[in-house]
């Protein structure tokens, strides 16, 4: 029996922006408070009230953020930015993630600085790490990312079975780039996972990660949630194993490609036992090739 071995990476919190006390100068309302930060406020519209009914709400995403560029073909992180802060999200989960990966992404570190914009922890698991073109330099990496408004207590990146692009004979193999971090909302321990299955049309190795899948998350309990990019619809075959212990936030409509979508190959799947949906939505956008998946989720105490 093999024992997981939780990562030495522990990520380092991102300073969060102190709450806003300020008394009003008007006598008669001294000592009234502000609203708290908005990385912090709860939208117009974030339905749930906390703790009714003896449930935790968790609003949840995910978004395959295409390198920081649009449908457009633009890299532009300010648009991305802006998407991502309209979602109002808790815990966010990034696929194609550069990290000093290249002049696409202009060599920035994107979860980093999506995380510092947002006023989010963040937690970056390479799929790829390369060695710098110049000595001295960043390592090159890409991979999937977590971005969450509660501290992450723990994270690890889990090796799934991979056919890499940057080999020119590749076959399949662990490889890293199964990301898991471990929150607590409220006081209740979550699991949540982001991953970025195969693209490739046939579904070999999507079946192998799925197993591997199954099998990192069945080694937790409580509440567990995986965030993605399946590279694959509701229905496909390969992915029917995954729907014994999970449920399909479904939010009812396509979110690939981005422009006139066709086909929901991203999403928001919860534990069967702890996790219920209140609802899940797609938003508009072309900031990515790819739509978002937004989810409500109660969690049971």
């Amino acid at each position: 029996m093999s024992l997981r071995r939780r990562s030495s990476r522990v990520p380092r919190p991102l300073p969060r922006v102190p709450r806003p006390l300020q008394l009003l100068l008007a006598a008669s309302l001294l000592g009234a408070l502000l609203a708290p930060p908005a990385a912090a406020a709860t939208p117009a519209g974030h339905a749930l009230s906390g703790g009714a009914g003896g449930r935790v709400p968790l609003r949840v995403a995910t978004y395959n953020i295409h390198a920081g560029a649009g449908m457009d073909g633009v890299f532009d992180l300010d648009r991305q930015t802006a998407e991502l802060r309209s979602l109002n999200a808790d815990v966010i989960g990034l696929q194609e993630v550069d990290r000093h990966w290249g002049s696409r992404s202009e060599w920035r570190d994107l979860a980093g600085e999506l995380a510092r914009r947002l006023r989010m922890y963040v937690f970056f698991a390479p799929i790829y790490s390369l060695d710098p073109a110049e000595p001295g330099a960043p390592r090159a990496e890409y991979g999937v990312a977590v971005l969450s408004r509660h501290r992450i207590v723990s994270a690890e990146n889990h090796e799934i079975t991979r056919l890499s692009t940057q080999d020119p004979n590749p076959v399949p193999a662990p490889a890293p780039g199964f990301g898991e971090v471990f929150v607590r909302v409220r006081g209740l321990p979550v699991h949540v996972y982001v991953t970025h299955l195969d693209y490739r049309p046939d579904p070999a190795v999507r079946v192998a990660q799925v197993a591997d899948t199954r099998r990192i998350m069945a080694e937790d309990r409580g509440p567990k949630i995986l965030l993605g990019d399946f590279n694959a619809e509701p229905a496909a075959p390969e992915l029917a194993p995954l729907w014994r212990e999970l449920a399909d936030a479904d939010p009812g409509a396509p979110t690939f490609p981005a422009q006139d979508p066709v086909k929901r190959i991203d999403f928001v799947a919860v534990s069967k036992n702890g996790t219920g949906v209140h609802r899940a939505w797609v938003p508009e956008s072309l900031a990515s090739d790819h739509r978002a998946v937004v989810a409500d989720l109660l969690l049971r105490r």
